[in-house]
């Protein structure tokens, strides 16, 4: 079994946990699979590290799960903290589908969501990543770059 099944069945194990209590969803990062770490609570929803997971959709169901059940009583604000090293195609598509469940929070006018995008200095690719998703989605996009 790889390292991305058993992280994805983990994750799931995760999500199932989850639904008793929702306050916060946390996956420890691989060479391959980002930190995820989302607090109800605080209304700090983060994704970092390297993001090349083997199966994308079972990587990022649980997530998009616990997405959902946070819609239902969002902070009133909420800031999407992004900062990968790099994504393959397939979590490219997944990570989009992310940014348009918070776009249907901040635009219901439940929640104040922002997004802050962060690439390291002269990383072009992430760089222009983040801007083609600022375009897509309605909502504030902030752009950091990440001195190395």
């Amino acid at each position: 079994m790889g390292t991305g099944f058993i992280l994805s069945l983990l994750c799931t194990i995760v999500g199932l946990y989850r639904k008793s209590f929702m306050g916060k969803i946390l996956s420890i990062g691989s060479a391959k699979l980002p930190i995820v770490d989302f607090d109800s609570d605080s209304g700090l929803l983060t994704i970092s590290g390297r993001c090349i997971p083997e199966n994308a959709l079972g990587f990022f169901n649980p997530i998009k799960e616990w997405i959902e059940e946070y819609s239902r009583s969002p902070k009133s604000e909420t800031t999407f903290d992004i900062f990968l090293e790099y994504f393959n195609t397939s979590s490219s598509k997944c990570l989009l589908d992310l940014f348009k469940q918070v776009e249907a929070i901040h635009l219901s006018g439940r929640c104040k969501m922002k997004i802050i995008w962060r690439y390291e200095e002269d990383d072009e690719d992430m760089l222009e990543a983040g801007y083609d998703y600022s375009h897509i989605v309605k909502i504030p996009f902030e752009m950091i770059e990440v001195k190395e």
